[in-house]
């Protein structure tokens, strides 16, 4: 199904207020990482969102996700106190791995894998 104009509106409101939050909290940038929103979908009665989360060279990514995870009701307040004067409720917030990186990597090597198969069979 497809998102509503509001839904629309909001998910980009929350993408780019978390966003900064999280690099105003140091949350962007941990062990030489990066920890990255890519996408934020909310529900269609607004008081869902759910963040999902792209890690680039995390060690432990699980570990990092339970520790967002647990300052869930911290990251909610600051949000709150960004978002009251265009949303009536403050969505509860869900944490998610985006792991589309990883399946575009898998898929590219499968390609590969394919084009150097089909190599041999045209020479």
């Amino acid at each position: 199904m497809e998102e509503s104009k509001r839904q629309k509106q909001v998910s980009k409101l929350l993408l780019e207020e978390m966003s900064d939050i999280f690099q105003r909290g140091g949350v962007n940038i941990v062990d030489g990482g990066m920890v990255s929103i890519s996408k934020v979908m909310v529900t269609p009665d607004l008081l869902e969102a759910r963040i999902y989360l792209s890690f680039f060279q995390i060690k432990d990514p699980s570990a990092l996700l339970h520790t967002i995870k647990e300052r869930t009701g911290e990251w909610r307040k600051v949000l709150g106190q960004r978002v009251r004067n265009q949303l009536r409720r403050v969505p509860e917030l869900q944490f998610f791995t985006d792991d589309t990186l990883d399946y575009v990597f898998k898929m590219e090597e499968i390609f590969k894998k394919l084009n150097e198969d089909r190599k041999p069979e045209q020479e």
